[in-house]
């Protein structure tokens, strides 16, 4: 009679939940889109553009990695943003942000309007990366959070992969028209996404922030595997969020939740005087974060055109097919990333991605710098290994890195100093590609292309060696669970005998429920 009962009481249950947290996250993480198709289209928009108006090298480099400079902008307001006006409606505007970019850079008549444009869609992006892996975090439950938070990586290779095939598409149309095309047609998805993301429930964690119990309880039941669950994560909350565990009501009064004084404790708690394990989820949050950019992917995706140039393939069609199978080739190995985050853990995947990219960047480099040194020679063997050591590093980054470091940094940071530490994570994240973008067509003057790519694999090294002795596995942990996990071995101690207090009281708050 129990087994019978289990599947009708139980399973479909968790089933249907997981669905309604999966089209959630879909939903907030198709932001990131935006900022995928603005990378695979200034690939080979680049290129036009640099004919159309007649600008030098260095100023392709700027016009391309200076959205990721502007995303600051965006980043950082978003996290006071979402506090605010809560997460829902700050993803709406992102996309109403990036919709007029996207608009401005197509009717775009010179240099100087075209870098305005990159602005407005610039502060868009960067609300959009901090928004959906935050949003996407507060509303899955802990045995879903790894494979849903993987979401804004699989779209931001989704929006690259449109981005290459938006190039070949229109790479057939007149000169001035062709490259308008490809940047003004990005409009057409946040208009979609601002009216969808209406239906979305707010995130459960700025509810209860709020003191909107009530809402909180209907979003969680419908979010969360159990009702055991669900009244379990709604007083992990409460306790982080400072409410008394044993206060109730439809809207309670929330203790030190406005003002500039809680903007200062948040700052000092996250920076200038934070504790032992919060010093190390801060260096984690931001250091994957940099390790993400640093190692070169930026690199290759948005001059993988002119890297496939440097490596023997010539005309334009050749060229944007094979970036397209670059697109291609990120969007499937993001996939089965998504299926492994929570079934292998995050450091196993991280630690093998990252050992993967090493190798690819190294077979990458000697390949391209064979090729540069016999200029007149068609020498097949390296050219079919440039190509198989991009493939082979977009894969292992998507299949590890990629991901991860939106999963990891929106999972670790406390409630009440989320937005922030994410905020930081994201200005980095960018800052770190604004400066790959903007240099690396001068770096590969100045120390050959392959030389650029051995660079980057030292890079990933360090990267490795970080991964491996400062990030614990973070897999099947609650996000209120973050500060112990992250903490001393005293810390952890004395916790642990807090959490046993704490979850006799949240049982009986199950009970009564």
């Amino acid at each position: 009679m129990a087994s019978d009962a289990l599947p009708a009481a139980v399973e479909p249950k968790k089933k249907g939940n997981v669905r309604f947290a999966f089209a959630c996250a879909i939903l907030a993480s198709m932001t990131s889109i935006l900022l995928g198709y603005d990378i695979g289209v200034m690939s080979g928009a680049s290129l036009y553009i640099q004919k159309d108006l007649r600008i030098s090298d260095t100023k392709v480099e700027v016009l391309t990695g200076i959205l990721n400079v502007y995303s600051l902008i965006g980043s950082f307001a978003a996290g006071r943003t979402s506090d605010w006006i809560g997460r829902r409606l700050t993803i709406v505007l992102a996309a109403v942000i990036f919709f007029v970019g996207a608009l401005l850079m197509g009717f775009s008549v010179n240099y100087g309007m075209l870098m305005f444009a990159r602005f407005v869609a610039g502060i868009g992006v960067g609300y959009a990366l901090m928004i959906a892996p935050v949003y996407t975090a507060e509303v899955s439950p802990s045995s879903a959070r790894g494979f849903l938070t993987s979401f804004p990586e699989v779209f931001i290779n989704f929006g690259i992969l449109l981005g290459y095939v938006s190039n070949f598409a229109f790479a057939r149309l007149s000169l001035k028209l062709g490259w308008r095309v490809m940047l003004g047609i990005g409009a057409g998805p946040s208009v979609l996404l601002g009216f969808m993301v209406l239906g979305m429930p707010e995130s459960p964690r700025w509810l209860v922030m709020k003191g909107r119990l009530a809402d909180a309880k209907v979003v969680l039941a419908k979010t969360s595997d159990s009702p055991e669950e669900a009244a379990e994560r709604l007083a992990d909350i409460k306790t982080a969020a400072g409410i008394p565990l044993d206060l109730d009501g439809d809207v309670v009064a929330v203790p030190n939740n406005e003002g500039a004084s809680e903007e200062k404790r948040v700052w000092k708690e996250l920076i200038f005087s934070p504790t032992s394990a919060m010093r190390h989820i801060l260096i984690s949050g931001i250091g994957i974060h940099f390790f993400q950019q640093a190692s070169g992917i930026d690199a290759v995706v948005l001059y993988s055109p002119r890297v496939f140039k440097s490596a023997g393939i010539t005309g334009d069609n050749r060229l944007l097919g094979t970036t397209v199978a670059v697109g291609a080739t990120k969007t499937i190995f993001i996939l089965v990333a998504t299926f492994l985050l929570d079934r292998i853990g995050r450091r196993p995947l991280l630690l093998a991605s990252t050992g993967g990219m090493i190798v690819s960047l190294v077979g990458l480099a000697a390949g391209l710098t064979v090729v540069s040194n016999h200029p007149d020679e068609k020498i097949t063997w390296a050219i079919v290994l440039c190509i198989f050591c991009i493939m082979a590093y977009v894969a292992f980054f998507s299949i590890g890195l990629g991901p991860i470091t939106w999963v990891y940094s929106s999972e670790i940071f406390p409630l009440h100093v989320r937005a922030l530490g994410c905020s930081l994570g994201v200005a980095l994240n960018r800052l770190t590609s604004g400066v790959i973008s903007m240099t690396f067509l001068s770096l590969s003057k100045a120390i050959t292309i392959g030389g650029a790519f051995f660079l980057f694999a030292g890079i990933a090294s360090f990267a490795w060696v970080f991964f491996f002795t400062y990030l614990p596995e973070t897999r099947g942990h609650t996000l209120e669970d973050m500060s112990q996990l992250f903490g001393s071995k005293a810390g952890a101690a004395e916790a642990h005998h807090d959490d046993d207090v704490a979850k006799e009281k949240k049982v009986e708050m199950a009970a009564t429920n």
